[in-house]
């Protein structure tokens, strides 16, 4: 269960007690994610997820993940806004962390997405991308282009612990992508990390978009990239679904649209997608102690998808 600070119910029942949310009824840790503490919390008057912001999410960009959430939730996007307390405070601390109180969203994360699931998410994208239009604040992508080879040279040799040759492999498939990267696509506020577990679906309908904690501004297509890479393939990275990458893409084009330009440049993205996620992931591995509570995630699996990517045009 991926829990790092635990909190008590009497703890738990204080925090409440600044809100009108009722008492407090039941509580418990949730197992998904990887970055922060979660809670889903049972009150008299509804449920909610409580949230403690661990190490990976700076206490100083929380005004900003608020704001892109309110601002999402005014134009009508399923999107799970954080709840002010009385005093129209929506960040807080607790146990020595920041933390938010957000309102819950009803529906499931799928594993193995239908076409038709996958074309509700890219239209989910596409009103997202629209409604962020007018969309002032900016932040940096904290996982962008520019981190790729620090990050790569900090895993140094020791990636080869991995899998044989891996450091060497990683590091021809950088320097491909970083001569080959788009200087001149359209920017915007996007997701950044939009996989099948941050979408809430009812049936073939998206019911929420979560975890935003890695949203910031960058290459608007590079979001569309980052989809097709977690949502068009198993785990594994082994399997590729034709029919839910093509789906993910026309929804996409349903609600928003890719331009010529961006269309040209889709696998050069979804390449560096797949770079960006196999060398987080290698980091977690190399780093990650084996009694840990986050269970790691196969770094390989990115680097599939990236062999598949680089052999077969999957955006003709």
């Amino acid at each position: 269960m991926a829990v790092y600070t635990p909190v008590s119910a009497e703890l738990l029942a204080g925090f409440l007690a600044r809100y009108d949310v009722g008492a407090l009824v039941s509580s418990k840790g949730i197992a998904e994610g990887v970055e922060n503490t979660n809670y889903l919390v049972d009150t008299t008057t509804g449920r909610f997820v409580l949230t403690l912001y661990e190490k990976r999410v700076d206490g100083g960009d929380l005004p900003y993940f608020m704001d892109l959430l309110d601002h999402l939730a005014a134009r009508g996007n399923p999107v799970p806004p954080a709840i002010k307390d009385r005093g129209g405070v929506a960040i807080q601390t607790l146990e020595g962390r920041p933390a938010c109180l957000i309102q819950f969203l009803p529906g499931v994360s799928v594993t193995h997405p239908t076409p038709a699931q996958a074309f509700a998410a890219g239209q989910a994208m596409g009103r997202m991308h629209a409604a962020l239009a007018d969309f002032a604040a900016v932040r940096p992508n904290s996982m962008g282009v520019a981190t790729w080879q620090p990050l790569l040279d900090r895993c140094g040799t020791e990636l080869d612990s991995i899998a044989p040759g891996l450091h060497a492999n990683a590091s021809a498939m950088l320097a491909s992508v970083l001569r080959d990267w788009p200087s001149d696509l359209p920017t915007a506020t996007i997701h950044a990390d939009l996989f099948p577990d941050n979408v809430l679906m009812r049936g073939d309908q998206v019911s929420g978009l979560i975890d935003f904690y890695f949203a910031c501004t960058d290459i608007r297509a590079l979001d569309v990239a980052i989809l097709h890479s977690a949502w068009a393939f198993d785990a594994e990275g082994r399997t590729i679904d034709r029919a839910v990458g093509a789906a993910l893409i026309e929804g996409y084009d349903a609600t928003f649209g890719l331009s010529a330009a961006e269309r040209a440049q889709l696998v050069t993205l979804a390449k560096g997608a797949c770079l960006r996620f196999f060398l987080s992931r290698a980091w977690d591995w190399l780093n990650t102690p084996a009694d840990a509570l986050v269970t790691r995630k196969d770094p390989l699996a990115y680097l599939r998808r990236y062999q598949t990517y680089a052999t077969d045009d999957l955006f003709q």
